[in-house]
């Protein structure tokens, strides 16, 4: 399983800290080129790589960083997104009109056809996000939610392999609505910390 992370803000940073904790390879990209990244990739980590947009979205798993009115350009750049998996880690803070009246994930899933899209990793600030999940005998959690039951297990599988706790909470419009952010309106579950205890 390959992995790349687009949009290297706070959040893209954050992300690739948890990848090179746990030496597990992925590639970054933005809008700016992969030469202006690298430096700080490296400064992360020997497994993070830079890469252009394109390259980059060879892998097999893309969680999405970047601002969400930028969504649609990342979805333009391949023609079919058939066998990708999409990690929406993105939140919409836009108006609620602009959205169609969806929850902001089951909007953005319109742009990546054919894609297995997932919400996940939104709903921690990029500080906590980057932070060792271990802690105190437990793991930080991060929520997950899917229209796709499918699609969310490989996701959950990897949220463990990075030492997080993964709880899913069923579909885009069910519980996936507790971790979004729409304009002004905050998820319940939209930066809550929390911890789940070795059983």
């Amino acid at each position: 399983m390959s992995y790349a992370i687009v949009g290297f803000g706070a959040v893209g940073r954050a992300l690739a800290h948890a990848f090179a904790r746990k030496n597990i390879k992925v590639a970054v990209a933005s809008r700016r080129p992969p030469e202006a990244l690298a430096p700080q990739a490296r400064a992360i980590g020997p497994t993070v790589v830079a890469k252009s947009l394109r390259d980059a979205l060879e892998a097999d798993t893309i969680i999405l960083a970047v601002p969400f009115g930028e969504h649609r350009e990342v979805a333009k750049a391949l023609p079919s997104w058939k066998g990708k998996t999409v990690i929406d880690a993105m939140n919409a803070l836009v108006p609620l009109e602009e959205l169609d009246g969806l929850p902001s994930s089951a909007f953005v899933a319109k742009a990546f056809t054919g894609a297995k899209f997932v919400k996940g990793f939104n709903h921690l600030i990029a500080a906590t996000l980057a932070a060792d999940p271990i802690v105190e005998g437990g793991h930080r959690v991060v929520f997950l939610s899917s229209d796709d039951e499918d699609a969310t297990a490989p996701v959950a599988a990897l949220a463990k392999q990075l030492g997080f706790a993964p709880v899913k909470l069923g579909k885009l419009n069910e519980g996936g609505a507790l971790v979004h952010a729409r304009g002004r309106t905050w998820g319940p579950l939209i930066f809550q910390d929390l911890f789940k205890k070795e059983q």
